[in-house]
C-alpha cells in the first residue's frame, strides 16, 4: 500500500513538474498598455494596439517610419509611453508632428532603436560586464548608455537624462520592445 501511494505521488509530481516546465516553455508576452503582445506580430502591429504609446505610433507615422519597424530588422526598440512624451516642454510634440520637423523627428525616433535582437538580461550583462554601464549606438548614430542601479535597467540619453525600463522583453517577430518612461533625447 505504502509503496502504491509513493508511486502514486511520485507520478502526481512528475506530471505537475512537467506541467510547470510546459507552461513556462510557453509563458506570454506581457501586456502593455492594456493590450496584448504577440511574439508573431512586428513592432508596428503590435505598438498600435497599446493605448501607453499613441504618441509614439503617431510620431513613427508622421515620421514615415512605419514600413521601417515593420520591416525584418532585427530591432531593439527602447519604447516611451505617452506619460514621457507629455513630459517634455510644452508644444515639444507638437512641433516634432510638423512636417517641416520631419528629419528632426525622425532623428527622435531613430535614437531609441538599436539594430539587434537584445533582450534585458543581455542589456544588463554588458553593464554588468563594464562596471555598471554600457554604451552603444542607435541607428540614428546617437549613443544610448544602459545603467544597472538595484537590479533595475535605465537607459540614459546623450543628455544624461536616465529613463527607466518599465517593461522589458516584449518579443516581436522583428526584435524586442522594451518599454521606457521617458523620451530619450538625442542632442
Amino acid at each position: 500500500m505504502i509503496k502504491s501511494i509513493l508511486k502514486s505521488s511520485t507520478a502526481l509530481v512528475m506530471a505537475a513538474g512537467i506541467a510547470l516546465a510546459s507552461s513556462a516553455a510557453f509563458a506570454e508576452n506581457p501586456m502593455v498598455g492594456g493590450a496584448p503582445m504577440f511574439e508573431d506580430k512586428n513592432i508596428v502591429e503590435n505598438a498600435v494596439n497599446s493605448k501607453d504609446h499613441t504618441t509614439l505610433v503617431a510620431a513613427v507615422k508622421a515620421a514615415g517610419l512605419v514600413d521601417t519597424l515593420a520591416s525584418s530588422g532585427p530591432f531593439t526598440v527602447f519604447a516611451p509611453v505617452n506619460a514621457g512624451f507629455a513630459a517634455l516642454p510644452e508644444g515639444t510634440v507638437e512641433t516634432l508632428l510638423e512636417p517641416e520637423n520631419k528629419d528632426m523627428l525622425v532623428k527622435v525616433l531613430t535614437a531609441h532603436v538599436a539594430a539587434g535582437n537584445w533582450s534585458g538580461a543581455d542589456i544588463m550583462k554588458n553593464a554588468m560586464d563594464n562596471g555598471g554601464t554600457w554604451a552603444f549606438k542607435t541607428v540614428s548614430g546617437d549613443t544610448l548608455t544602459a545603467q544597472v542601479q538595484n537590479d533595475q535597467l535605465y537607459i540614459i540619453d546623450e543628455n544624461m537624462n536616465a529613463s527607466k525600463v518599465t517593461i522589458a522583453d516584449v518579443k516581436q517577430s522583428n526584435g524586442v520592445i522594451h518599454v521606457v518612461s521617458s523620451v530619450l533625447v538625442p542632442k
